[in-house]
């Protein structure tokens, strides 16, 4: 056999192996968990809240049939002199099943007990750098101001009374309107990280449209502090894909989901003592508070949860002290 029909021959060897290489466990399935607009009483599933007025069902992945790399053709050997460079600057597209859109939940259990999460985070990459729970007596209280910010004065007395530092996640369009709630947040030493912009949904913007909503964000932060913003991000809404984790990710951002919320963007039908038991019966070791600041009821409720926390054992920490995900 000439040595040109033996290359031809290992070819088409190579690509009858490729063929059968695609792994469909990368692929997302119809029975991935869909998250519902309204949280359930049992300790059963529990889905996370968001900060939208009105929640929107996210749609169940379906499942996309893996490509299959076409036969090298064996009757012109391929060239090597001289490779096609490619486009410098330019990203691959992301695939169908990179851009399926979830919405972060969790699924209580008993008080004490640290929540399951949902399955995709099993497939995040060790570049899809992200956090939702800790571990041992520590509690994460994260507050999140994308919306009106209410009782700032209440909330600033009750934290610095309970020797409580909180985690900030704030919208640039607040901090512009109000850049004295900031400069009063970072007074007293809590911690702010980036919350865009303008609070739009991710899945619903371009990659440069993302960019810009960070980097607007880091450029109005470090003019009204005149330091740089820490690499901690939140979606808005909880609303991601796995692209735009990736990407938030190689701007250098650590995402931060939750392991408890409640629908605290609706008025509280029991008034603050509502999201005192939403919190003190869910808590457990590790806990990532997600707190909205636009609720009255919350601000009501802080310093009773701060005492009570605290007199469970836990101490607050800081979010920048979580380790990612893998």
């Amino acid at each position: 056999m000439k040595p040109i029909t033996k290359s031809a021959a290992l070819l088409i060897l190579f690509s009858a192996t490729l063929i059968g290489c695609a792994d469909k466990s990368l692929l997302p399935t119809a029975s991935s968990p869909i998250p519902t607009a309204t949280p359930q009483a049992t300790a059963a599933a529990t889905p996370t809240p968001t900060s939208k007025p009105t929640a929107t069902p996210v749609p169940t992945p379906k499942a996309t049939t893996a490509p299959t790399p076409s036969p090298v053709s064996t009757a012109t050997p391929v060239p090597t002199a001289t490779p096609k460079s490619s486009v410098v600057g330019t990203n691959p597209k992301p695939s169908a099943a990179e851009k399926v859109p979830y919405s972060w939940y969790y699924m209580k259990k008993k008080t004490g007990q640290v929540p399951d999460f949902p399955k995709e985070t099993k497939s995040f990459t060790a570049d899809q750098k992200a956090v939702w729970v800790g571990t041992g007596k520590k509690v994460y209280l994260t507050i999140d101001a994308g919306g009106p910010l209410i009782e700032v004065d209440l909330m600033l007395k009750s934290l610095k009374e309970n020797g409580v530092k909180a985690n900030f996640f704030i919208s640039g369009n607040n901090i512009k309107k109000n850049p004295d709630y900031l400069k009063k947040i970072v007074a007293d030493g809590h911690f702010v990280a980036n919350h865009t912009m303008t609070h739009k949904d991710f899945n619903e913007l371009s990659d440069d449209q993302i960019r810009k909503e960070i980097t607007d964000f880091e450029a109005l932060y470090k003019q009204l502090t005149g330091k740089e913003v820490e690499k901690y991000f939140r979606f808005p809404f909880g609303s991601y894909n796995m692209h735009n984790l990736s990407l938030v990710s190689s701007m250098g951002y650590t995402s931060v989901f939750w392991s408890t919320a409640m629908r605290d963007w609706e008025p509280r039908a029991n008034g603050a003592e509502d999201p005192y038991n939403d919190i003190m019966n869910n808590l457990h070791d590790g806990n990532v508070i997600l707190m909205h600041q636009g609720s009255e009821e919350n601000m009501q409720a802080l310093a009773r949860i701060c005492k009570e926390i605290k007199k469970k054992g836990y101490e607050f920490g800081l979010v920048n002290e979580l380790e990612s995900k893998k």
